[in-house]
């Protein structure tokens, strides 16, 4: 038995012809569809990209006990369970986070891997001297510069990340479909005039393709230029259709059908303008963000063409993944196998819980969505429990770590009597601004009118309790969140 794993990054579902993108030029993205089971109700659970990735391979929430950081030392891998088990894994990237101190150790998982290097501010190519373009929101720290050095570089479409990193997962299944027992992996606004002169034929205002996580109008954009920029997004879309499309001609050519599972999904959404916001993990979790598109095909139970209403979430993954390869799954563990859904779309769950670390706690019962706040504007007491101290790109502070506790949790089992540190954190979301929100999906799908309704409001209370409990929540989330418990 073989598995692939398209995941792309920052995918909006209402982009997608199957989820009614129907003004976006992505024929193979129907195409899956048709091939596949197509989930309407699957949501992320920890953001951003790394906490997403590291669901990927706990199956385990973490947003509740870490921000974006390395695979802790007592996390059990679900490419590593495979590797051990029998299971070649290969994985093909683009996501250059996974070199930063902040992504460590998510690759070695992995018997190999491979890495289209370039995009964002990957620190590949050195230019000591170079004039950065005039751009919208004018950014000249080091991640805007490096991005257009690396543009510099990457003139031809050929060259552009997307294209080498589809390369080398194709290259690795031309090379290894005969074989048995592998898992593959593989990831994806600079888009190819090709691609954007599908929605855009001339534009007049300011250079403009890479967003930042800030409210729409931050720096005096212009109807045309916000215009502009989601037409960069779409022509992305549509770039990543193109080059999902070669994989699923390798489906094909193969026959792969007949003993390969083909999971397509993403680690988050993204917005474009929607309740006044541009980008991703600062607002509430909107669904947006956090309600996003998943494609699997099994060929055990080889539905196609077929849509499914449960609720599913990333956590799930990992324990499908291991019944499909016949492994044990992870002793500890928030998801459940999404078989009983794509054989019958029988649930797994009734409630799923979602968040960003030291922002909203959230939960949805699949109408309802129910964002908590912090109790006040100190948003605490909040601390990061780490075997690895290290934030995105660089190790905690010596004033962080001066403050840091050393501590045995034993009453946490998932970290395996591991000493940890405890450090006081600091967050750059503020959920108290925004104040605990909640929203009828039913009939308010675009979540513009919060309503008050105290027996909702208190049930779903009760159930997140629940299952903060069950994810081993530290003790002082629950005080941050107002709950007695």
């Amino acid at each position: 038995m073989k598995a692939i794993m398209v995941m792309f990054d920052s995918l909006n579902r209402v982009m997608l012809p199957p989820y009614g993108g129907l003004d976006i030029v992505a024929p193979n993205f129907q195409r899956l569809a048709e091939h596949a089971a197509t989930f309407d109700n699957f949501y992320a659970g920890s953001l951003p990209c790394m906490p997403a990735r590291r669901e990927i391979h706990t199956g385990r929430y973490n947003f509740l006990h870490r921000g974006w950081g390395p695979i802790e030392l007592y996390d059990d891998s679900m490419p590593e369970l495979l590797k051990q088990n029998g299971v070649y894994t290969h994985l093909v990237t683009d996501h250059w986070h996974y070199w930063e101190q902040g992504g460590s150790d998510y690759q070695t998982k992995y018997n190999s891997f491979e890495y289209a290097r370039g995009p964002e501010g990957d620190p590949w190519k050195g230019r000591v001297d170079f004039d950065v373009p005039e751009h919208l929101y004018g950014r000249q720290d080091n991640c805007g510069r490096q991005e257009y050095i690396n543009r510099h570089y990457t003139p031809k479409e050929e060259d552009i990340s997307i294209a080498q990193n589809f390369k080398h997962g194709l290259e690795f299944i031309d090379e290894n479909f005969r074989s048995d027992n592998w898992f593959l992996p593989h990831e994806p606004y600079y888009v190819p005039d090709r691609f954007m002169s599908l929605y855009e034929k001339e534009y007049h205002g300011r250079f403009f393709d890479w967003p930042q996580y800030v409210r729409v109008g931050h720096s005096g954009e212009t109807e045309e230029e916000i215009q502009h920029v989601i037409n960069k997004y779409r022509a992305v879309v549509s770039m990543c259709d193109h080059y999902l499309g070669q994989v699923l001609d390798r489906m094909d050519q193969y026959d792969l059908w007949k003993d390969t599972m083909l999971i397509v999904n993403t680690d988050h959404g993204f917005m474009l303008g929607e309740k006044e916001w541009m980008g991703k993990n600062i607002q509430p979790m909107y669904e947006e963000l956090i309600h996003t598109p998943f494609f699997i095909y099994d060929p055990r139970n080889p539905i196609q063409g077929e849509r499914r209403q449960q609720l599913a979430q990333t956590v799930d993954i990992v324990p499908t993944l291991a019944e499909f390869f016949q492994i044990a799954p992870p002793e500890f563990m928030d998801g459940h196998s999404l078989t009983p859904i794509i054989q019958h779309d029988t649930a797994v769950r009734d409630y799923e819980l979602f968040g960003i670390f030291g922002g909203h706690i959230c939960i949805t019962d699949g109408r309802y969505v129910y964002m908590r706040s912090c109790k006040d504007q100190e948003n605490g007491p909040l601390y990061e429990y780490t075997s690895m101290p290290c934030h995105m790109d660089r190790p905690f502070s010596l004033e962080e770590m001066t403050q840091a506790e050393f501590c045995d949790k034993k009453e946490s089992p998932f970290m395996k009597g591991c000493g940890v540190f405890k450090i006081p954190a600091k967050t750059f979301v503020q959920p108290y601004r925004f104040g605990t929100l909640l929203f009828d999906l039913a009939n308010d799908p675009e979540q513009k009118h919060p309503i008050h309704d105290p027996v909702v409001e208190e049930h779903l209370c009760q159930v997140m309790i629940k299952m903060m409990k069950e994810n081993q929540a530290p003790e002082e989330q629950f005080e941050r969140m107002g709950f007695t418990v």
